[in-house]
């Protein structure tokens, strides 16, 4: 690998990961940066500063693998650039209109996901679709994936617009049940590629079936039903 590159005079917004020298980075090319003399480091945790320094100019974002997800490290910009926006959050957040209108957005995000919560919670329970006999079951169960899949930064596929509700529903079923209904959580299975996606199929088929003979209206004794005893007493 040749020496680091000096992009000071650089107009570019770059996604980078830690080089190995200090104020180095590594770019998507594989190329070794020296980190300009007079940028600074703005560490992850404030979102509103992290967009403004963005948005402000030239900017690397330095980030991770970490457990299959990339995780930010921070950004590199102009030092000024920085204090500039900070000094900016500062004066704002210091006005009681702020605040105000930072509890105005909580309570409408508040509103916004106990309504989506109650739709997903609906979603579920026409995807499970239980039997008469079984509706006291079908809306525990209900309730029980929509609470586990709807948080805020879940990252389940609750949270996703890419795919229908309905879609997202039957997938936070068939996941809940994988990991509360099989032995999933404890086995071992072989890296190989494409074996656990194969797992993944055939407990998903078993799955199916328990929660077609809920359809169906057949007797099930709770104590030897798997979705009643993750579901407990009460």
């Amino acid at each position: 690998m040749g020496p680091a590159t000096n992009a000071r005079d650089e107009e570019e917004a770059l996604e980078v990961r830690p080089g190995p020298e200090e104020r180095t980075v590594i770019d998507r090319s594989g190329a070794r940066r020296r980190v300009p003399e007079d940028w600074a480091l703005l560490e992850p945790g404030d979102a509103a500063a992290t967009r403004r320094v963005k948005k402000a100019g030239p900017h690397w974002t330095v980030k991770v693998e970490r457990r299959r997800r990339m995780v930010s490290l921070g950004v590199w910009a102009p030092a000024a650039t920085i204090d500039s926006v900070a000094r900016d959050l500062e004066a704002e957040r210091a006005d009681p209109r702020y605040q105000r209108r930072l509890d105005q957005g909580r309570a409408r995000r508040a509103r916004e996901q106990e309504a989506y919560v109650e739709t997903f919670e609906g979603a579920v329970r026409a995807f499970l679709d239980f039997d008469l006999r079984h509706h006291e079951l079908e809306a525990d169960l209900a309730r029980a994936i929509a609470r586990h899949a709807t948080p805020v930064g879940s990252g389940t596929v609750a949270r996703t617009a890419r795919i229908p509700v309905e879609r997202r529903a039957e997938a936070a079923t068939i996941a809940w049940m994988r990991h509360r209904t099989t032995a999933y959580d404890s086995m071992k299975i072989a890296r190989v590629k494409g074996r656990r996606r194969e797992v993944r199929r055939l407990l998903a088929s078993r799955s199916r079936e328990l929660l077609d003979a809920y359809r169906r209206g057949d007797a099930v004794d709770p104590s030897l039903c798997p979705v009643a005893r993750a579901l407990g007493p009460g």
